[in-house]
């Protein structure tokens, strides 16, 4: 059933005909998984991927490199919860390496997202420190190429 959730993955808009006829399973089959992976949460939502740059919406995206002091019992955990919450947060992932967290924010300028940085997620208790980086062009987004078309361009390997 791991093909469903893949078909899915890279088209939210297909059809349990049209899943159906990619993997073999019955419609009432394909329907049913799908039924219980957004009753258990494996499917946690739909969802457009959109090129802004297409359109008049100005805004700019920073990701934010957190380092932080993890808390007795709850790890980093709820620090995580306290920053996710806040609605100019996109993404919000545990990294390993040199800083903890990834925060991806969106705000309607610099000066926003550095008014986030400074006054709400750098005084929280237990943020040791933060690096932005913004968001200079997308090119690809949730696996889906934001211009262009798919062109396979890389080196071949001849063994």
């Amino acid at each position: 059933m791991r093909e469903i959730l893949e078909i899915l993955e890279k088209n939210s808009k297909a059809t349990t005909g049209e899943i159906t006829a990619m993997t073999g399973y019955s419609e009432a089959e394909v329907a049913d998984a799908i039924a219980e992976f957004e009753k258990n949460g494996t499917i946690r939502g739909y969802k457009a991927v959109i090129n802004w740059d297409k359109t008049d919406r100005d805004f700019v995206t920073a990701l934010i490199e957190v380092k932080l002091t993890p808390q007795r019992d709850k790890g980093f955990d709820r620090m995580a919860a306290r920053i996710y919450k806040y609605p100019q947060v996109r993404a919000c992932y545990l990294m390993s390496g040199s800083y903890d967290l990834t925060v991806i924010v969106e705000g309607a300028g610099l000066k926003e997202v550095a008014m986030f940085v400074s006054e709400k997620l750098s005084v929280i208790d237990g943020v040791l420190s933060t690096a932005t980086h913004f968001v200079l062009k997308k090119y690809k987004d949730g696996n889906i190429l934001l211009e262009g078309k798919e062109d396979d361009d890389r080196e071949a390997i001849v063994l």
